[in-house]
């Protein structure tokens, strides 16, 4: 769920200037500042996701940083600048540490982003997809544990579904996980999950 507010930044960095003082999540879509309201059960996937990323970079000793409170700079295909609020965001630990004063922004792509999918879920499939493989974010995932999606993404019959995106040769390509198959992720060669494991959370 969003909810408009009514400032309107003409600019990104207008945008992360602009962000409300009230705690939640906030996007620039289309020249204004969205508020995202996630339930609770998207909040829960989430953080179970994040945990798992997160200790398979201490198991495997990766250079990563994960948050959820990362905002990402995209732009639509005429050009116009947007600010992005993944659910997840996986950046270079190294490079991250190296602006400690900056804000949680980006401008350059991050290692990877997770979004689980609401029911707005073209936003998710169409929207923030072409912004993330414009921006070249190597890795996407759409979390789809409610299965919203048209059966032109899920088949027929619909079920829970977990989509890998990867970048090659600036096109996103898509390889659905459902139930037990295990998650075949390039950032994290050594992962061992599967959608159930994170249905059943």
């Amino acid at each position: 769920m969003t909810a408009t507010l009514t400032q309107s930044p003409q600019t990104f960095a207008q945008f992360i200037e602009q962000l409300p003082d009230e705690e939640g999540r906030y996007e620039w879509v289309n020249g204004q500042i969205m508020r995202i309201l996630a339930t609770r059960r998207h909040e829960t996937l989430a953080e179970a996701i994040a945990d798992y990323l997160k200790a398979e970079v201490k198991r495997s000793s990766l250079d990563y940083f994960i948050s959820g409170r990362i905002v990402l700079q995209t732009a639509t295909a005429t050009g116009k600048e947007q600010g992005r609020h993944p659910d997840i965001t996986v950046v270079d630990k190294t490079e991250w540490e190296s602006h400690p004063s900056a804000y949680a922004a980006l401008l350059d792509p991050p290692k990877f982003v997770v979004e689980v999918v609401s029911t707005n879920w073209e936003d998710d499939y169409v929207d923030k997809f072409e912004e993330y493989q414009r921006m070249g974010i190597a890795e996407y995932w759409i979390v789809d544990y409610l299965a919203i999606a048209s059966r032109s993404y899920l088949g027929n019959p619909k079920v829970p579904t977990l989509f890998i995106c990867t970048l090659e040769e600036d096109k996103y390509t898509m390889k659905g996980y459902k139930q037990d198959q295990p998650l075949r992720s390039p950032r994290f060669p050594n992962l061992n999950l599967t959608p159930a494991q994170i249905w059943a959370i």
